[in-house]
Parts: structure tokens; sequence; C-alpha cells
């Protein structure tokens, strides 16, 4: 039996960005910036904050965001 919730890869230390696992009882996502911390973000939220943080980030490149699940899916 799969899992379809599990994660195809795990964070690493190379992760600039870190997002935690979807929760449908909230509307945000706690998200990990590397030499910072967690912080709860709404999806209107995140990539502002992301861009002050790492203005260069390509967010969709794997190596630099790492997505525990569902990516780009936030609860509403």
């Amino acid at each position: 039996m799969s899992d379809d919730t599990a994660p195809l890869s795990s964070p690493s230390e190379h992760h600039l960005i870190e997002v935690a696992g979807y929760h449908a009882d909230t509307r945000f996502r706690l998200v990990r910036f590397k030499g910072i911390g967690w912080e709860p973000l709404a999806e209107d939220e995140f990539e502002l904050r992301v861009r002050q943080v790492f203005p260069d980030i390509d967010l969709d490149d794997p190596e630099q965001v790492f997505w525990t699940d569902r990516p780009r899916e936030w609860p509403r």
C-alpha cells in the first residue's frame, strides 16, 4: 500500500526554503527560511516574504524550495 502524502525527498541544509505540510484547518503553512527560522504564511504573503529574504530565488527549483507535500497548494 502506498502513502500518497509522503514526500518524494527530504529537506536538507542546502534548501533555502522549506514549506511544512498542508493542514486544511488553517489558511497558513509554516515556512522555514534558511538562516532565519519558521514563519506562518498565508498564500498571499508567501512570495512577497520569500522575495524579501531571497530576492533571486527560483520558486520552481526543487533544489532551492522544498515542499513537504502538496506543492503550491494552500488551505482555503
